[in-house]
């Protein structure tokens, strides 16, 4: 079963990835669905309400309906992440004497010791790793959430098809459960068997939890150094997204402004959406992470980078358009590529 839910994971992100990349080559065969996919992706200064009839506006929702995202996102990965860390802690701990030779030795050489151990072990360390990038996806959403409550000042116009919508609830709903696929089964499993024994002891035969706290934290210290790159890499991209919204959230002095004016300031300076670098960035440091080794968080990356640079290009595209003194330095989100 554990399969089955990594295949469809997997699955679901190539199929979201491969229309995405067909309609970005460059090939006039390809323009219908190049435009079938813009008319889905387009969301904010994107689609002006000028730009589409009366009967496609039926289609579209308020971009304000993002706040939906981060509700579902940070509710859904929260559970995963308390789910997940019950389990790894009660069913597969790793840590039995603090500062022991193995636990720095592993600590040192990235998990090297757990990873090679036995059986139990490495289903132990994918467990604890899975709580390690939860962790992180966590503060990612939550920021995200508070951002679009007080930093994001949406156009009252600015709206986004219902199909781009549903998309993105499908996408904070996956991309968490991604982080810890190849646990998540065990972990819904343990779950179940303590809501199980719960009904049928009561809450007043239920033994209390016994709780170590060296336990609960320690393993995530011995996942490694490629971890603590990975979230080095993490919270390089964390901290320029808040500063590039900070930025596009001040251009409008009021939320019912409706005028939009070209931002300058952080990774503005060098690209058209550093917003969508930045959420690269975050991105990729679940990849570096996981030393590159599982391959549904390879997929879900390259999920984000096609689609964020799909809409970037249409953003720069827009840019370029409607402003005259556009700064020509400026590339749609990759520097120097893009």
């Amino acid at each position: 079963m554990e399969t089955l839910l990594v295949l469809f994971l997997r699955l679901s992100w190539i199929a979201a990835t491969v229309p995405i990349i067909i309609a970005s080559i460059p090939i006039p065969k390809l323009n219908f669905l190049r435009k079938i996919l813009l008319v889905f992706a387009k969301r904010g200064k994107t689609m002006h309400p000028s730009s589409f009839s009366s009967s496609s506006q039926k289609f579209t929702v308020p971009q304000r309906f993002f706040l939906h995202f981060y509700v579902v996102a940070s509710i859904w990965t929260m559970f995963l992440l308390v789910a997940t860390w019950v389990y790894a802690y009660r069913m597969v701990p790793l840590v039995v004497e603090p500062l022991s030779f193995p636990t720095l030795t592993s600590f040192l050489i990235g998990g090297l010791t757990i990873r090679t151990g036995s059986a139990d072990l490495r289903h132990g360390y994918v467990a604890w790793q899975g709580v390690y990038l939860l962790l992180l996806m966590e503060a990612h959403v939550l920021r995200r959430l508070f951002e679009t409550i007080y930093v994001c000042n949406y156009s009252p116009s600015a709206r986004m098809h219902i199909v781009g919508y549903f998309t993105g609830l499908f996408f904070y709903i996956a991309a968490p459960l991604s982080l810890c696929g190849d646990c998540a089964l065990k972990v819904f499993d343990c779950l179940a068997n303590l809501v199980t024994e719960f009904i049928v002891r009561g809450k007043n035969q239920m033994p209390l939890p016994e709780i170590d706290f060296w336990l609960v934290l320690n393993p995530l210290t011995r996942l490694g150094w490629k971890h603590w790159i990975g979230a080095a890499v993490f919270s390089w991209g964390w901290i320029h997204q808040y500063r590039c919204h900070k930025i596009l959230g001040s251009l409008r002095d009021s939320r019912h402004a409706d005028e939009y004016v070209i931002p300058h300031g952080d990774w503005f300076e060098i690209v058209s959406s550093p917003h969508y670098l930045a959420e690269i960035v975050i991105y990729a440091s679940f990849v570096v992470a996981t030393g590159g080794s599982n391959l549904t968080i390879w997929l879900l990356f390259v999920f984000v980078v096609a689609n964020l640079a799909f809409a970037a290009v249409e953003t720069h595209n827009w840019y370029r358009r409607k402003f005259e003194d556009y700064p020509s330095r400026r590339y749609a989100i990759i520097p120097f590529i893009l």
